[in-house]
């Protein structure tokens, strides 16, 4: 989806319908500065936002992704194309997923042989401490890596608001977890609570 269009659509149609910017967020009990984001195709309105935002500018949500005015064959057409648009952002955010978890096992492994070999076999003090650390760099290094792929493969989404939003990486490392949950603040409300991981902004 062509985040600036929907953006420059969401505009156009506020100026039609006589609306500012704090207007529109009043109304939707959000900020202006909100507004301002998807206006300038920064960011997507949330899911729980969508139908609201639909309402009060009397489009519907087709259109919205479309980021145009669609007639009735076109309605069909975008519609196939925003849900194709949708499995692909998924599937992408999938892929991240499973290299991550790739690059953290071969690292690992090849981290912890190293300092295995280096433990456990004869050889002089100077070459045992160069092995040892390559072994903890190779790994840190991975498990870094590994961290930035699975923070950017999709979202995470607020327990309280709904709010979907990338976290910081700091916020992100030291973020207590499960698997699919991290216990993060929202960026919207401002309240902690397991947030649930989630492959697409607007799904």
């Amino acid at each position: 989806m062509n985040q600036v269009k929907i953006g420059q659509f969401i505009k156009a149609i506020r100026k039609e319908k006589n609306l500012t910017q704090r207007e529109v967020a009043e109304r939707l009990g959000i900020s202006e500065k909100t507004i301002s984001k998807w206006e300038t195709g920064n960011g997507l309105p949330e899911v729980s936002l969508m139908l609201p935002l639909c309402e009060l500018l009397e489009i519907s949500v087709n259109e919205l992704l479309s980021g145009e005015r669609l007639d009735e064959k076109k309605y069909f057409e975008k519609a196939e194309q925003n849900i194709m648009s949708l499995m692909e952002e998924k599937a992408q955010a999938k892929k991240k997923l499973i290299i991550a978890a790739i690059i953290c096992v071969i690292t690992l492994l090849a981290g912890l042989t190293l300092v295995l070999v280096a433990v456990l076999l004869e050889m002089e003090t100077w070459l045992r401490v160069v092995l040892g650390v390559m072994g903890a760099v190779i790994i840190v290094t991975g498990i870094g890596l590994a961290c930035v792929l699975e923070r950017d493969a999709g979202v995470y989404e607020c327990k309280h608001c709904g709010e979907r939003f990338v976290p910081t990486m700091t916020a992100y490392l030291f973020a207590p977890h499960t698997p699919t949950t991290r216990r993060l603040k929202c960026p919207k409300c401002g309240k902690k609570s397991y947030c649930k991981k989630r492959l697409s902004k607007s799904e």
